[in-house]
């Protein structure tokens, strides 16, 4: 087994961060250090470390569908932030991740796992997955610039690609659009929209794919059905 997938598969981090860590130096292979792709290694007879301590394979998969609040990092560890997504997820003794990310400021639906291979198949960019966002924006958008931001614009120097947008409601001064991306760059949204001249005021993710958050009250979490993961499993 390729040595990022064993990381993976162990629960503690996905593949694709599974591979930083190696690159970082961070692994051992039966004591040595390992820093460098295309490595196996063999379950039954080779111990391998992240930061000197013991990994080993999990057994038991966790697929956990969260409702993160406002101020809620998706880290596992911030020295700069008192509060990580892992502190709303009480009572699981597995090792689980975020798959992908919401910035501190973005609530709503966050997939966590401990299924390394599930989470590199949804965040990697050679997968289309769409995630569907509720943005309540400053002002109120024309037809023309909601339809850029459906041809794409350019952010951090490169266009992004089409996008979903819909003109929900308008109050006085501001709009709700819904806006579903299969990119997951940076604060997407939000510089997409500033871009059009609408900052982002909130700014709420409602799905992923066919996986929606519903009625899940904020800050509360819950598995996901049998239903929903072999849905993500086909993706």
């Amino acid at each position: 087994m390729r040595l990022q997938k064993y990381i993976a598969k162990s629960g503690l981090t996905s593949r694709r961060k599974a591979e930083d860590l190696i690159l970082q130096g961070r692994v051992k292979v039966n004591g040595q250090v390992v820093n460098e792709m295309g490595i196996t290694v063999d379950p039954e007879e080779d111990v391998v470390m992240v930061d000197d301590k013991i990994i080993n394979l999990e057994d038991r998969k966790i697929y956990i569908m969260l409702n993160k609040p406002e101020g809620y990092v998706t880290t596992l560890s911030d020295r700069h932030s008192e509060k990580i997504v892992l502190d709303l997820i009480k009572g699981v003794k597995e090792r689980i991740f975020p798959v992908g990310r919401l910035d501190k400021d973005t609530t709503g639906l966050l997939l966590m796992t401990n299924d390394g291979d599930l989470a590199y198949k949804l965040t990697h960019p050679s997968h289309i997955v769409w995630k569907e966002y509720i943005a309540l924006v400053r002002g109120i958008p024309s037809n023309r610039e909601i339809q850029r931001l459906k041809n794409g614009v350019i952010i951090d120097g490169r266009k992004t690609s089409p996008a979903r947008v819909e003109l929900i409601k308008t109050n006085n001064n501001s709009a709700v659009l819904k806006i579903i991306i299969h990119e997951g760059r940076n604060r997407q949204v939000r510089k997409m929209c500033e871009y059009v001249g609408h900052p982002v005021i909130k700014l709420k993710r409602v799905a992923i794919g066919d996986i929606k958050l519903g009625d899940l009250q904020i800050g509360s979490w819950r598995y996901l059905t049998d239903k929903e993961v072999e849905y993500l499993k086909k993706i």
